[in-house]
């Protein structure tokens, strides 16, 4: 399946949601009068050896079968998150996970390590090989059920958020989501705030997820330095942070055990981490929690508002 090309006079933005310009907004409150919302989001992934062909995307970088990339994704599921848990389990963090839900059946001590901390589980899809390119809206329906039954099948949480597979989401995936009573998703990456999206039916929102301090981008990607890393994490923190006097944002930390899991990256995370909790006015929460809260308090209000203001 392809998608048209839009009249490129005609698309001027994507129409999944409203133009909110950051000044003048009304201000939006955390429990307990916090500032910031804190959430950490690790991406526990499985990635198949040989994966079928996609059309639109290699899943590797090299030909079937990659047994070196294979290793070092697989790295991050024998060692990297049980380093990470350890951590987390020192800090007080709890996690909310973008999980892979076929990493439930291939490795259930890690569905059991989750369940039993209490960590939220979100749908990352079934695999991180397998794609949403291409699909039809009933397909990417299928998905979302498939999903949404693997997670309450083996951790009894009902499924709140998305995040689509490698990214791969479509123009017709906020529908799909909102029609199954998913309540947010993280594949817009266009606000500090959590934000109503457009959709033909039901209540959705964007939750704010960082791919600039993601630890892909910054330690891969931008071939940065553990250290780099952590003062990018507290960088971010601190004009949010301060941002959030007025009305209140949210700070995403998202994850990989494959990228952080590495023995010389554990401890300047947990420096930066240490660093973001040891302040008051922050709230760590679950995506759950927050997109909750945004919902109950102020998604009605701020969509009203935003569709007198855009028409």
């Amino acid at each position: 399946m392809t998608w048209p090309i839009p009249d490129s006079d005609k698309a001027e933005t994507p129409g999944l949601y409203h133009f909110n310009p950051w000044r003048d907004r009304p201000r939006i409150e955390w429990p307990g009068g916090k500032r910031l919302a804190f959430w950490v989001a690790p991406n526990v992934e499985f990635y198949e050896l040989a994966p079928p062909a996609n059309p639109a995307r290699h899943s590797w970088f090299r030909p079937n079968p990659d047994v070196l990339h294979y290793g070092i994704r697989d790295f991050g599921n024998r060692v990297g998150f049980w380093r990470m848990a350890e951590m987390f389990d020192r800090l007080g963090v709890t996690a909310s996970i973008s999980l892979n839900v076929a990493v439930l059946d291939h490795f259930p001590e890690i569905g059991r390590a989750m369940a039993d901390r209490g960590w939220e589980l979100f749908s990352h899809g079934v695999y991180n090989t397998r794609y949403m390119y291409g699909m039809d809206p009933e397909q990417e329906a299928e998905l979302v059920r498939d999903v949404r039954d693997s997670i309450k099948r083996h951790s009894g949480q009902n499924l709140s958020g998305w995040l689509s597979p490698a990214l791969s989401n479509s123009p017709q995936t906020m529908n799909v989501l909102a029609r199954e009573g998913v309540h947010y998703t993280l594949d817009l990456f266009h606000d500090d705030q959590p934000q109503p999206v457009i959709t033909d039916c039901g209540r959705l929102i964007s939750l704010p997820y960082s791919l600039q301090i993601n630890d892909w981008t910054a330690l891969h990607t931008g071939a940065g330095s553990p250290r780099d890393y952590a003062r990018m994490i507290k960088a971010q923190f601190d004009r949010l942070y301060a941002e959030g006097e007025e009305s209140g944002t949210v700070m995403c930390l998202p994850l990989h055990p494959w990228m952080i899991g590495y023995p010389h990256r554990h401890g300047p995370l947990a420096e930066a981490i240490e660093y973001v909790l040891g302040h008051e006015g922050v709230w760590h929460a679950t995506a759950r929690e927050i997109a909750r809260h945004y919902l109950d308090h102020y998604h009605d209000r701020d969509l009203a508002r935003l569709q007198e203001m855009n028409g």
